[in-house]
């Protein structure tokens, strides 16, 4: 199965039973990639007098709480209601789930007082035009991204700047390998992030923020169809699930 799309005045071809999942799976326990001291994810049977929801204890049923945290227990994708006082929802805010989307792989840049930080020039020089979404892989890159545990890491970030340049190109999607386009301690200004949708002012509501994706080196920068999945769900962010379709220019 196969869909065209019409990019940059060319025509794409986009293989839909050939996808690139770039989410984190959600485990239980403490092996799952963690940020902001959130507690592991807990997966676990119901149980009652009368009921157990567990299969192997004698249930007949699976039938299981899950509790976590979206912002710290893995990839997510959260919207302007993360940081605004109105009561914005993911739910609420993405009506729209196809996008081109534009592949980056970059080397933040150690500064003087030790961060690491994404450039704006590294962005701008191969920024593509009219892309609906951009996706950042930071190096060095591996599958220790999948467990690693980020609080008080002061990991890397992203300059405003960079998210300046979203807002002039009209990219309504940013997704990075990150636990935010921030500096981990900022004093709570969270300026990346107010940059990007642009609040109070010129709010952009459409537009949404994907952390802690994990893209393997394999896959090459460029440009791809992204499916955008989310849960259903009304609050500032939610577990989501992104996902790759290789775009092939027809001849």
């Amino acid at each position: 199965m196969f869909t065209k799309i019409n990019f940059n005045n060319k025509t794409y071809s986009a293989q839909l039973n050939d996808c690139i999942d770039i989410s984190i799976p959600l485990r239980a326990g403490a092996d799952n990639v963690n940020a902001w001291w959130a507690a592991p994810v807990t997966i676990e049977a119901v149980r009652t007098e009368t009921f157990i929801g567990d299969v192997n204890q004698g249930g007949s049923v699976n039938f299981r709480n899950v509790a976590l945290n979206p912002h710290g227990n893995g990839t997510h994708t959260e919207c302007v209601g993360h940081i605004s006082k109105e009561p914005y929802t993911i739910n609420q805010c993405l009506k729209h789930f196809f996008f081109v989307a534009q592949l980056i792989t970059v080397t933040p840049t150690k500064t003087e007082n030790g961060d690491k930080v994404i450039l704006a020039e590294s962005i701008s020089k191969v920024l593509m035009p009219n892309v609906d979404a951009v996706l950042i892989r930071t190096l060095p890159n591996d599958n220790s991204k999948l467990t690693r545990q980020y609080s008080g890491t002061n990991f890397p970030y992203v300059q405003n700047e960079v998210m300046e340049i979203m807002v002039k190109n009209n990219v309504q999607h940013f997704l990075i390998d990150l636990p935010s386009v921030d500096r981990e301690f900022d004093d709570g200004k969270l300026q990346a992030h107010h940059t990007f949708w642009q609040y109070p002012h010129a709010t952009r509501t459409p537009c949404t923020i994907t952390e802690m994706v994990y893209i393997e080196n394999e896959i090459e920068d460029g440009i791809y169809l992204l499916n955008l999945q989310i849960t259903a769900l009304e609050n500032d962010a939610t577990p989501s699930k992104p996902v790759l379709f290789r775009m092939v220019e027809l001849s």
